[in-house]
């Protein structure tokens, strides 16, 4: 049997800067803390414009629209595929309460992404996909 999961992420963004979170990866690599997007899996029966705009309400108390879709991806991991699609989702709050499995977040440019994002992969998918 296939096994799919579905995966959404919204790159925030507030007037020229764009959010991004701390996260608990792994305690087995030196730095299990690392910078990136929100994001989780979608519900059963949900859409994936309604997920992300929950999931992003559940991680930082934020309120956004969702401006456009900005790429997609895919990988296996074992016997189950996950697909993910990238949104661009504009607020004009920047006040953050984020969730208890978040560790920090800062407010950043499109310039200061390679500083903070060690996914080579997301960097060149949000270069291909026009992020101002």
């Amino acid at each position: 049997m296939d096994k799919y999961r579905i995966i959404v992420k919204g790159i925030v963004k507030s007037l020229d800067k764009y959010l991004i979170v701390e996260k608990w990866f792994d305690d087995r690599i030196q730095d299990p803390y690392q910078w990136g997007f929100i994001d989780g899996a979608i519900n059963f029966g949900e859409s994936p414009d309604r997920a992300v705009v929950r999931i992003i309400a559940e991680d930082t108390g934020l309120c956004v629209q969702i401006d456009r879709v900005l790429y997609t991806w895919s990988f296996m991991a074992g016997d189950t595929c996950t697909i993910g699609i990238s949104y661009l989702c504009l607020t004009g709050m920047e006040d953050v309460l984020l969730s208890e499995e978040l560790h920090d977040y800062r407010w950043i440019t499109k310039d200061e992404f390679e500083q903070y994002i060690d996914n080579q992969d997301v960097l060149n998918d949000i270069e291909c996909a026009g992020l101002e």
